[in-house]
């Protein structure tokens, strides 16, 4: 999901090697249990300007050393045919797993269907495809989706009229956000989508998207779900900037630490929180189950969790 970091937060960032360009690779490499043949993942990454995504890394990179486990971390930087290159690269490096954060459900199947072909374990993490991967780890996109628009419809008694940013067409949480959403608007029949459409995970586009509802609707607008806190933020600053902001109510999705103190500063309402370290963490304790041929869950979710004014504080710690 594409989140872009603020200048300070993303010269931390790169201060710290997380950043991977698309012909690097970031490795952790550390010692394995002793007698034991060491274990190499790789990991491809959907894009790591994202900051949900970059908390991914910094879960797995955590997880690798606590295991014993190196890493091989590539950025796909949102490319499904440079995901499919990546994976690639992996079987030829004779990686003992792979963990995948998939672009696109459709376009980074083939990834999906190589490791297999080549007999390497595959754990799809965060994200899905449409090819089944040996396991799957995250959370049920709907439910972030469900938890949001229940919010909105209390915040709104019931009517309204809501507009829906989308995130990058075609990616598995922005499929799943929108099934969740239509589903819950159908059960609050006061309740009316009035717009959607993408604005690609990015909170500048957000902001640019949000004006231009805003020119074309006005008052009419009462609550905007956005399927990501980067969107979030960008109709809440354009919101801000019209003087509308106390009339709108915004929830998102993912509870990054922009959101959080935007939550409790009142600026906006809700957020919706995924656990990146939950799922990094069981994504690649799955992948090490998986090579020592010790039980392991198909599928594993994690729940998500609504975030407001009341609440906060627990997720800022």
């Amino acid at each position: 999901m594409t989140w872009i970091l603020k200048p300070q937060r993303l010269a931390a960032v790169l201060a710290a090697g997380l950043l991977v360009g698309c012909g690097q690779q970031g490795n952790v490499d550390v010692p394995s249990p002793a007698g034991e043949k060491p274990i190499t993942v790789g990991v491809s990454l959907m894009n790591l300007s994202s900051e949900f995504i970059v908390m991914l890394n910094q879960a797995l990179e955590a997880k690798a050393r606590e295991l014993g486990v190196k890493l091989i971390v590539n950025d796909a930087q949102r490319s499904p045919e440079r995901q499919v290159q990546q994976v690639e690269s992996f079987i030829a490096q004779k990686v003992t797993a792979i963990v995948l954060n998939p672009c696109e459900v459709e376009a980074t199947s083939p990834a999906v269907d190589k490791a297999l072909a080549a007999g390497i374990p595959i754990v799809n993490v965060n994200s899905e495809t449409k090819s089944a991967p040996t396991a799957f780890v995250g959370s049920r996109d709907e439910e972030s989706a469900r938890l949001a628009m229940d919010y909105l419809a209390r915040r709104l008694n019931g009517q309204g009229q809501v507009v829906m940013m989308h995130g990058y067409m075609g990616q598995a949480a922005q499929i799943k956000r929108d099934q969740g959403a239509r589903a819950t608007l159908a059960r609050h029949p006061g309740l009316k989508l009035l717009a959607d459409q993408t604005a690609e995970w990015d909170r500048a586009k957000a902001v640019t998207l949000m004006e231009n509802w805003i020119q074309s609707y006005g008052m009419k607008i009462n609550a905007v779900f956005a399927q990501n806190d980067e969107m979030g933020m960008g109709a809440v600053i354009a919101l801000e900037q019209a003087k509308l902001k106390d009339k709108v109510v915004v929830a998102s999705v993912d509870a990054i630490a922009d959101a959080l103190q935007a939550v409790k500063d009142g600026r906006l309402d809700a957020t919706v929180f995924q656990d990146a370290k939950g799922q990094a963490g069981t994504a690649l304790e799955t992948a090490v189950k998986i090579v020592r041929q010790q039980p392991y869950e198909k599928q594993a979710f994690i729940p998500f969790q609504l975030v407001t004014k009341e609440n906060v504080a627990e997720f800022m710690q």
